[in-house]
């Protein structure tokens, strides 16, 4: 996996590490080192070691003296805590949004929806977690509260989704990526209830199958 130069190259691998991790694709436990990932990452080791010190400030990753950096753990509880946070937070602004959503932004968000979906189906993990997270803080930025979409980005990167993998190995994921044209579509059409149903739902499968639980 080539990191092609744009931004800097600790935040590709960066970012591309914690897509890894919030998928499941590397699981708690795992350990990974700097010169394994700098050669698959065909980089120096500065980079790597950079971003992987970086995401063990923000708890993906914790040290282990002289061999590495071991994949963290979010428990069931913690899991369970985050999403309803995300619920309290996201799925009441859907009335409020509710017949409110400018043409341009339901094209742009349409056509996230769209990447989402491509994405899950191709097993893209890293540009469906980006495409999805676009998708949600520009919808929540309509709502004109910046300390929303902060909060609601932190809650995001602390998520663990490491049932997203087994999930795209049957219709479960590409089921909640066809939920975003849902909720806009609702959105444009001002039915603030069905959206805040849907809503509360779609972020219900953080602590469900996406976190490798059955959900209820």
């Amino acid at each position: 996996m080539q990191v092609v130069e744009s931004v800097s190259l600790r935040e590709q691998v960066e970012r591309a590490l914690s897509s890894r991790i919030v998928s499941g694709e590397f699981h708690p436990g795992t350990v990974l080192t700097v010169p394994t990932l700098a050669t698959e990452f065909g980089v120096s080791a500065t980079p790597v070691r950079e971003a992987m010190l970086n995401l063990a400030r923000r708890g993906f990753l914790s040290p282990i003296r002289n061999r590495g950096f071991r994949v963290t753990e979010v428990s069931d509880d913690e899991l369970r805590q985050l999403g309803e946070v995300r619920t309290l937070l996201e799925a009441p602004p859907m009335r409020a949004l509710a017949g409110r959503i400018p043409d341009a932004l339901a094209e742009r968000l349409l056509a996230l929806a769209d990447a989402i979906v491509v994405a899950g189906r191709e097993r893209r993990f890293q540009d469906y977690l980006e495409a999805d997270t676009e998708f949600h803080l520009a919808l929540l930025a309509q709502t004109g509260n910046a300390f929303l979409v902060d909060v609601v980005r932190d809650l995001r990167q602390q998520t663990r989704l490491i049932g997203l993998v087994h999930v795209s190995d049957h219709d479960g994921l590409t089921e909640s990526a066809l939920e975003h044209a849902e909720l806009v579509r609702l959105l444009v059409a001002g039915d603030g209830d069905g959206a805040e149903a849907l809503m509360r739902r779609h972020i219900g499968h953080v602590s469900g199958v996406w976190s490798g639980h059955d959900e209820t």
